[in-house]
């Protein structure tokens, strides 16, 4: 692997002018565990490890761009989880972060049940074992055939999205025999603090039915009135990446107002919320996510609190990180390429992979960090900005970056945080062959998704 030297780009002092910016307040050489799964170190040459196994082997076995999923941190993030909320409780991982056959074995073993939101997702839960009754199916369109295949396997809840899905729902429950557990998604108006295309609760969105206007308690009107609904409880999410409890509280309080309505209404205290998920994780060291244990505390005071307030039993509470569980686990490792310093701007630091590989850069101006892996060096540092091979000036990975000034083309650099939202909306974009996801656990390495092949691109293309 080379590592000869070529000429230095831009310094920070250089691209900005005096006082507007700063240098890189830490070694480049250190790593933050706050961005980095619980077994990344530094070994004694420099190179990165991750459960105990070197990146340079990593590569040479599985080739870059590859994601790395520390499978120790992501059972302990599980166990976390589960202990945080306890037996009265229920988490559910948000299978849409990330899910494989893997996963949902390790989310058996630790005590974990399983959300989906497509028939894809689901079909892979019930392939790797998942009991079906810990599973709940999300999504604002299911078609027909995955509401039977879902009622037809038992799954624990279905999330009825709006007023014709209540019916179609109640219809196929009804011709199979069965009283399918369900509670209704409300839009319950709350601005969360995130990027406009993932915050899910305020009105003029696809997702739930709205609490203005009563749209919300006419639904659960009709759900109480159909022989093929159990209505067991009332969902709400407010959107994802959110490090701020206010929308938490003030969506809680609009859920317990509506069971009290319900209760005053139709005699009946429903069982149990779910407040959903979307609480941030560590993409750079800016980023100051709340532990599981402090969750937990401060769904359960907020809900206990409006619950006596209103005179309610407390209901049985559900999560759905998903994010919070796999995003910090994993990390995609790249091979530089070619490298350009602009004069006066920045440095271009191109990689093997890109905008098919990650997209949340493209799609929600998303900011990671990255480091040099293969090696330390005690370089200057440099502005960066790291872009993939697609043809996109878009194709950006991490946007704004301090590498050392001696990278070179050879070198191998990672990007921490990548375990969530990765792999999963990955693209074919360019004909770009989608990486694979290595698991990594007390010296051993395991394909879990395998590399896409040019072979698999052909068999597609039957034209």
């Amino acid at each position: 692997m080379s590592r000869s030297a070529h000429p230095a780009g831009p310094r920070h002092a250089d691209v900005y002018p005096e006082g507007h910016y700063t240098a890189p307040a830490t070694d480049l050489n250190e790593l933050d565990p706050k961005v980095w799964s619980r077994t990344v170190t530094r070994d004694a040459d420099g190179a990165l490890t991750v459960g105990g196994i070197e990146v340079a082997r990593l590569a040479e076995e599985f080739g870059t761009p590859a994601y790395f999923l520390d499978e120790s941190d992501f059972r302990a993030r599980c166990r976390a989880w589960a202990d945080a909320f306890g037996p009265d409780a229920d988490v559910f991982y948000a299978g849409k972060a990330f899910l494989s056959r893997a996963v949902v074995r390790w989310l058996q073993e630790e005590g974990l049940n399983l959300d989906v939101c497509s028939g894809g997702e689901l079909a892979t839960a019930l392939d790797a074992g998942m009991p079906a009754e810990r599973i709940a199916f999300h999504g604002n369109n299911k078609t027909v055939a995955e509401i039977e295949r879902a009622v037809e396997a038992g799954v624990g809840r279905i999330v009825l999205d709006s007023f014709q899905e209540i019916v179609r729902v109640s219809h196929i429950a009804q011709r199979l025999g069965v009283r399918q557990r369900v509670q209704i998604r409300v839009t319950v108006g709350v601005e969360a603090h995130t990027h406009e295309f993932i915050a899910t609760a305020h009105e003029d969105q696809k997702f739930g039915i709205a609490l203005a206007d009563g749209q919300a308690a006419e639904a659960v009107r009709r759900a109480l009135t159909l022989d093929g609904l159990e209505l067991i409880g009332i969902h709400s999410h407010i959107g994802s990446q959110i490090f701020d409890m206010a929308g938490f509280e003030v969506s809680a309080r609009r859920v317990v107002q509506l069971l009290a309505e319900i209760r005053d209404e139709h005699g009946v205290e429903l069982p149990e919320i779910d407040l959903g998920g979307g609480l941030g994780i560590a993409y750079t060291s800016e980023d100051d996510p709340r532990e599981p244990h402090e969750i937990a505390k401060a769904l359960s005071d907020i809900v206990t609190r409006e619950c006596e307030s209103a005179g309610l039993r407390t209901p049985r509470i559900s999560v759905e990180p998903g994010r919070a569980i796999v995003g910090p686990t994993a990390f995609t490792l790249y091979e530089v390429g070619t490298i350009k310093p602009l004069e006066g701007l920045r440095t271009y630091v191109s990689v093997d992979g890109g905008m098919s590989d990650n997209i949340r850069t493209a799609l929600y101006d998303a900011e990671y960090s990255v480091a040099l892996v293969s090696r330390t060096s005690d370089a200057e540092p440099m502005l960066v900005r790291v872009v993939g091979k697609h043809c996109e000036s878009g194709d950006i990975v991490v946007k704004d970056a301090f590498l050392p000034s001696d990278l070179a083309p050879g070198d191998l650099i990672a990007v921490p945080a990548t375990g969530a939202y990765c792999r999963s909306m990955a693209s074919n974009y360019n004909h770009a062959l989608r990486p694979p996801v290595v698991a990594v656990r007390d010296g051993q390495a395991r394909v879990i998704v395998r590399r896409e092949t040019e072979e698999d691109l052909l068999r597609l293309d039957v034209g």
